[in-house]
């Protein structure tokens, strides 16, 4: 019996984070929206009630940008650009903070949906998925359009789903209509679609690796077909090289996976100022421990418990360091990881400001038996001796 042709979807959400926000203030539709900013940037009810908004001009700090909407992407704005540089393009765009409580809210949901319809998912993040659709009978495009209805109807929000025999045309074929969009190609479709896209729209090549080929007058993925399977060795090594040709023919053997295994659950917090290990202590002390309180949140709603409890510190000249310490038996208790990570951050020469400080646990195993967790006792950090 023969196996049925392979059709493979990306589900990529239109400008997810800001596309909730807008739900919540649909008064900001067609309107330059940043995401990004913290809880003082909060919306306002003025005096006759309407609710004031923050301006992008106004933002001091060092925080990146989260996402935007299409309307602020039109003026140069776009994730993980730096806030301040946002502000020079688009002074006039509105700011908000981020939510993440609610993004993961509609993730869910948006998520549940799709699986009600096909159940074969890859989560690959809170806001895209990929679905293997291979074993649906139903037509494409309308199986498509009834997966996006469904993602709409439980969210109010749309999305953008390209399909194609594998993963990495899948992928990139969902970024062609967005928003709001269906791409359907096959391998047949390759040299129309496909070739005359740049280079760097393929997942896995990197700003660097797109600067080389560009020198090398490599500049679209049918350059890459076309390029000297010798030139690409001898500038990007034998692997890198045999995966570049693969890919610009669009070979991509790699299944849908349904699921996998965490191997790591942190929490960490950059600060709006730099903070000093002894002199700001009673600002990182709260801190650090509801950092704890809160990883030990995430492992007990995933139901894991870690054995090696790290942290992470990056300090003022972006220099970082990490320490871990292994247990004797694995955790989920908050007093445990805070009295951990503790140990660890003792094992810091703490002589320079801090601009970010973390937590995580490593060495995850499933908790089969729930145990009683008990009280976190807040103990002094950065202590003198």
């Amino acid at each position: 019996m023969e196996a049925p042709i392979r059709r493979i979807a990306h589900l990529d959400m239109d400008a997810f984070y800001a596309s909730v926000e807008l739900l919540r203030y649909p008064e900001l539709r067609g309107q330059a929206v940043v995401i990004g900013g913290g809880s003082r940037h909060q919306p306002t009810a003025g005096a006759d009630g309407k609710l004031q908004f923050h301006k992008l001009r106004d933002y001091v700090g060092r925080g990146v940008v989260t996402t935007s909407t299409y309307e602020a992407r039109a003026l140069g704005v776009f994730s993980a650009m730096g806030m301040m540089k946002a502000a020079k393009l688009a002074p006039d765009a509105i700011l908000l903070p981020t939510d993440f409580e609610s993004y993961r809210h509609y993730s869910r949901l948006f998520k549940n949906a799709v699986a009600a319809i096909a159940p074969l998912v890859e989560d690959r993040g809170i806001d895209e998925i990929y679905i293997d659709l291979s074993e649906h009978e139903e037509e494409i495009r309308p199986l498509a359009q009834r997966i996006k209805d469904a993602v709409r109807a439980a969210t109010g929000l749309s999305c953008s789903i390209g399909i194609a025999p594998n993963k990495l045309l899948a992928k990139i074929c969902s970024e062609l209509e967005k928003p709001d969009g269906i791409t359907v190609i096959t391998e047949a479709d390759i040299p129309a679609r496909i070739w005359p896209l740049a280079a760097k729209k393929v997942n896995g090549i990197g700003p660097k690796a797109a600067e080389k080929l560009s020198a090398l007058g490599l500049h679209t993925i049918g350059d890459l077909a076309a390029a000297d399977p010798a030139l690409l060795q001898d500038n990007f090594g034998r692997t890198y090289s045999e995966w570049l040709v693969r890919i610009s023919h669009g070979q991509d053997e790699r299944p849908v996976v349904t699921s996998s295994e965490t191997k790591s659950i942190s929490r960490e917090s950059t600060f709006e100022r730099d903070l000093h290990a002894k002199l700001d202590r009673d600002t990182l002390t709260p801190i650090f421990t509801d950092l704890c309180v809160r990883l030990a949140g995430d492992l007990q709603r995933k139901g894991y418990v870690g054995r090696t409890i790290g942290i992470k510190l990056k300090f003022s000249d972006f220099r970082g360091v990490t320490r871990d310490l292994t247990l004797p038996d694995a955790t989920d208790d908050a007093a445990t990881i805070r009295q951990a990570a503790g140990e660890c951050l003792r094992r810091v020469t703490l002589d320079r400001r801090l601009r970010l400080l973390g937590v995580r646990v490593t060495a995850l195993s499933r908790k089969e038996l729930a145990d009683s967790v008990p009280a976190i006792v807040q103990g002094e950090l950065f202590n003198d001796d």
